[in-house]
């Protein structure tokens, strides 16, 4: 028994450290850029409660017959809302003392008495309670997976015109309390449409797994569900790049877990080393971590360099053997970056293979040269993109061969040193300028950004705005109705054109 309660101590913190895998991106959202979210959230919910449909109310009472169809929203007031942050994984979203204006189509009936028009109405103090649950669901998507709500109507009011107002008046109270009834009967659903499929489609819009270029993709699945606060939201993203030729490649996170404390702007992005390492890891898996200069693209005055001083000296060959070089840079693991409170650097080793290619002849291998590289790396965000600029901070060459060639090499570390500056670095750097997305909803973009670094990870704190309207994008990403399956569940109607008779 003792050496099994042992075993248990032994296997249980593997088991929470599986449990609980560190994010390689985390995002957190504060309650400043809640504020910017019910702002642009209010919007919306006016406009779908300006679209509700009331169903036509009649009744009678003795000789009154009525009849009130066509309602119709006209103006909403929704002054005294507000949008907070519920642990642990809820939006609660209140609105307090609106009023809602109404326009609808009158017919009354009172023995041989018969009357048409329009009646304006308000509905005051209304009150909307909506608390939205936020999961992760199937396909690693932030969701609104559950919503309740309660709406009330404490008074309503109708201005009644026309030779029976008096009538109107009598009647007041039926027409009042039944419209009232409806009413409140149809906000709740509206909002439940709105919130768990309309605004479910603007979160489709967040890239979950998806490729960056032609070489790799980057899966920004959800690890587990939001972390809410009473200030914070906070999500988990695996942040894990992956070559295109091994979709299903997993890299295992080692990586120190980013921690954001800060909350003085809208949002805060943070990215892990292994963010940065699987980016690489992906890139030489797939291959494309080589380059090769040959004949008129080796610059000229290395060329004379390795000819005259470096081939004569070590090989003795003629400087005039009449052969294009080429130069061939094959990275032999995957680069390394490391982060630090000072700044973001990237480690590279690579194999430097110099060959003679004679015309109609097999190249002729002159000399394969280690080297190694620091680079050191600006990460910046621009628009909705993190890009990566980098810049040749350390380089050394060493021969696998001899010593003799290691001694020889001295010469070359300058020339070589420029070659990288001015014709790798740029190539590498016009690979990293597209940038990867940030996992945010269609028109929410950043302003502002500042990038500060961290022991093991670097956080982009910025603001937010909106470049388009919750409802633009929501239409334009509207899920449609299938066709089908509403007609077989509605009945035919009749149809009153005489031509179909």
């Amino acid at each position: 028994l003792a050496a099994g309660s042992c075993l248990l101590l032994l296997i249980l913190p593997s088991l929470v450290t599986a449990s609980h895998s560190p994010p390689g991106c985390k995002i957190r959202i504060t309650s400043k850029g809640l504020d910017l979210v019910k702002q642009e959230g209010l919007r919306f919910v006016e406009q779908e409660l300006q679209n509700i449909t009331v169903s036509d109310l009649h009744g009678n009472e003795g000789q009154f017959q009525y009849n009130i169809s066509q309602v119709k929203v006209t103006d909403l007031q929704l002054a005294f809302s507000d949008l907070n942050f519920q642990p642990q994984q809820h939006l609660v979203f209140n609105i307090n003392n609106a009023s809602i204006s109404l326009r609808f189509r009158r017919q009354l009936l009172y023995w041989f008495f018969y009357d048409i028009g329009s009646i304006n109405a308000s509905a005051d103090g209304v009150h909307i309670y909506t608390v939205l649950q936020l999961a992760k669901d199937e396909a690693g998507r932030l969701k609104i997976s559950n919503m309740t709500c309660n709406a009330s109507i404490a008074r309503m009011h109708a201005g009644f015109s026309g030779t029976l107002r008096k009538v109107y008046e009598f009647l007041s109270t039926f027409i009042v309390t039944g419209m009232r009834f409806l009413l409140s009967q149809q906000i709740c659903p509206s909002l439940e449409h709105a919130s768990l499929v309309l605004l479910n489609s603007l979160l489709d819009t967040v890239p979950v797994r998806n490729y960056v270029d032609e070489h790799i993709g980057i899966d920004y699945s959800l690890l587990r569900d939001p972390s809410i606060s009473t200030d914070t939201l906070d999500l988990d993203f695996k942040g894990m790049f992956f070559p295109r030729v091994r979709e299903d490649q997993e890299l295992e996170n080692h990586a120190v877990e980013p921690v954001i404390k800060e909350t003085e702007r809208m949002v805060y992005v943070a990215f892990s080393e292994y963010f940065f390492d699987s980016a690489m890891h992906s890139y030489f898996q797939a291959g494309v971590l080589t380059i090769e200069l040959q004949g008129e693209k080796v610059p000229k005055d290395l060329e004379v360099l390795l000819r005259a001083t470096f081939f004569g000296t070590i090989f003795m060959l003629s400087p005039s053997v009449d052969a294009p070089l080429r130069l061939a840079l094959q990275v032999s693991a995957p680069p390394r970056c490391t982060i630090k409170p000072s700044g973001t650097s990237v480690s590279v080793s690579a194999f430097l293979n110099i060959s003679l290619v004679p015309p109609d002849r097999p190249p002729v291998q002159l000399s394969s040269m280690a080297m190694e590289t620091k680079l050191s790396a600006k990460v910046f965000l621009q628009e909705k993109a993190l890009r990566v600029q980098l810049d040749l901070r350390r380089f050394r060459i060493f021969s696998k061969q001899s010593a003799l060639e290691s001694l020889a090499l001295f010469s070359l570390q300058a020339p070589l040193k420029t070659l990288l500056q001015l014709t790798i670095m740029p190539i590498i750097n016009e690979r990293t300028k597209k940038g990867v997305q940030i996992p945010l909803p269609e028109g929410m973009d950043f302003t502002r950004e500042v990038v500060t670094n961290h022991a093991g990870f670097l956080t982009v704190g910025a603001d937010l705005h909106f470049s388009k309207g919750l409802r633009e994008v929501i239409e334009k990403y509207r899920p449609v109705p299938t066709v089908a399956a509403y007609s077989s569940s509605q009945p035919a109607e009749p149809s009153l054109d005489p031509s179909s008779l």
